[in-house]
């Protein structure tokens, strides 16, 4: 709890127009403020200051943080319409990562389906590490968290018919090949670095990987990128936690530009490349690639940010990933 009077350094609230009033003694430049109003109310002053952060003038060098005026040429319409591409550029990510996501669990019911019907029960066909205490208070271990959201999300689907079935007839155990339709995109990929190595690596080797640790690190940064995503977050320039990793020597000619260029592994283009890589695959009659052209296309011309801020190299379009 909050001690009584912490709230006395909190910013006070502001209406919008307020907030157009305060931007622009910053140095924003306005050519519609009725417009921008509606912006401001639809999105929220706070959601779009990620959008302008990049705007603002730098501290001398050494001082972390920016200040709070604008560089010259910094415009609301210019800052809209990356909002704009960004909520476009969220929901490729979410296009793509649907389709990865249901030709890997379709790959793991597959791989393990014919060892065992209940394989996700079996602690025997997966991975020791995935057996070991991650709380040494009370034991846990990182494969009973799992179990655990498993069933978090079997209760929630538990209206489905499928649900039903096997709750009314079976007492809720699922084939793999079943209960991988419950499956999120983070049991998923919990569940896959959770895998032996041998099972890891022939899952691998279908997208073209020589082991399953790096698919592994695929999948995770996947994750990430698409709950960001999910929860609306900013996307276009945010430095990628789950960062992917390479095989040294590359099987992939369309990633070799990757593996020595640590910006675009660590933002948004990184995650891209992965993306398009794993849909070769998961659907290879796709026209992803077409539609994200189309979309950098709209990225607002100005000298303050652009594409390679997201990690695009100048060059990007000439790569062979996207040929």
């Amino acid at each position: 709890m909050l001690p009584v009077g912490s709230y006395s350094n909190i910013k006070f609230h502001l209406t919008a127009s307020q907030q157009i009033s305060l931007l622009k003694e910053r140095g924003m430049v306005f050519t519609d403020e009725i417009s921008a109003q509606k912006t401001l109310l639809n999105l929220g002053y706070y959601r779009f200051a990620g959008y302008f952060y990049s705007f603002r003038k730098t501290n001398p060098r050494g001082t972390p943080g920016r200040q709070d005026e604008f560089q010259a040429g910094t415009s609301f319409a210019i800052v809209e319409q990356l909002a704009e591409f960004d909520r476009l550029l969220r929901l490729m990510v979410l296009d793509a990562a649907a389709c990865i996501e249901v030709a890997v669990r379709c790959d793991i019911a597959h791989r393990l389906g014919v060892q065992h019907r209940i394989a996700h029960e079996q602690p025997s066909l997966l991975d020791a590490k995935f057996g070991v205490t991650i709380d040494p208070v009370t034991g846990r271990t990182e494969y009973a968290e799992w179990r655990d959201k498993l069933a978090a999300a079997v209760h929630r689907a538990r209206r489905e018919d499928f649900v039903k079935h096997h709750i009314n007839k079976y007492g809720g155990r699922m084939p793999i090949w079943t209960i991988i339709e419950v499956w999120d995109f983070g049991l998923l990929s919990r569940f896959f670095a959770g895998m032996q190595f041998k099972d890891q690596t022939h899952i691998a080797r279908r997208y073209g990987l020589q082991q399953g640790q790096h698919l592994a690190s695929w999948l995770r940064s996947i994750n990430f990128v698409r709950n960001v995503s999910a929860h609306h977050s900013r996307l276009w320039n945010r430095n990628i936690v789950e960062r992917p990793t390479f095989q040294k020597t590359q099987p992939h000619e369309h990633l070799h530009h990757l593996t020595q260029d640590v910006h675009a592994q660590t933002r948004v283009y990184g995650s891209l490349c992965i993306l398009k890589s794993m849909l070769r695959v998961a659907s290879p009659d796709n026209n992803w690639t077409e539609r994200l052209r189309a979309l950098c296309q709209t990225f607002p011309v100005n000298p303050i940010v652009s594409l390679q801020d997201a990690g695009f190299p100048p060059d990007w379009e000439q790569k062979t990933i996207w040929n």
